[in-house]
């Protein structure tokens, strides 16, 4: 880590938007084509319920990635998701604009990404985040890498850190305990 434990736990205190990559963290890096050529993502259901978590708690959750993908348009349509942005060469210039967008500033704002290309977003937020089988340059420049791996449960670990960060997850999962 970057920082120390409690500057990350602050840091991630702040949020009000986070945004992450997705082959590698919302996935597991792996590709996979049909022979037609059509691609194939495997998505975490735990996921996908830390990214509604953060919703519901008043997070904005961003997708910027790479490449582009109609499984990916219909999983954030399913997870009501309003930030996609696919095909993207330039990821710290989408976060910047984003930003400007929602009137943010960087100190608000956190990024999960597992490459090298990922870096210049990563430091350009006030939060950075990594999974346990990210590049190991990559986890020597963030603030919090994951025990879980990436499309495995990585982005669960940073919603909850995110939202115990805020003091929200305990009343949250206490919430599922009464219904």
């Amino acid at each position: 880590m970057s920082k120390k434990p409690d500057l990350v736990s602050e840091s991630a205190g702040r949020l009000h938007l986070m945004a992450f990559d997705v082959d590698g963290v919302l996935t597991n890096g792996d590709l996979y084509f049909t022979p037609n050529g059509d691609e194939i993502k495997v998505f975490s259901s735990l996921d996908g319920h830390g990214l509604k978590m953060l919703r519901e708690a008043g997070i904005e959750v961003a997708i910027i990635t790479g490449r582009k993908s109609e499984m990916l348009v219909r999983r954030v349509e399913n997870l009501g998701i309003r930030h996609l942005f696919q095909g993207v060469e330039d990821k710290r210039a989408v976060m910047r604009d984003l930003r400007s967008t929602l009137d943010l500033d960087a100190d608000h704002c956190g990024y999960m990404g597992d490459d090298v290309v990922d870096l210049p977003v990563l430091r350009a937020c006030g939060f950075s985040a990594t999974v346990a089988d990210g590049h190991d340059f990559v986890k020597q420049h963030v603030d919090y890498v994951s025990t879980k791996g990436g499309g495995r449960g990585a982005v669960r670990e940073v919603c909850d850190f995110i939202l115990a960060a805020q003091g929200k997850l305990d009343d949250m999962l206490n919430a599922y305990l009464h219904a």
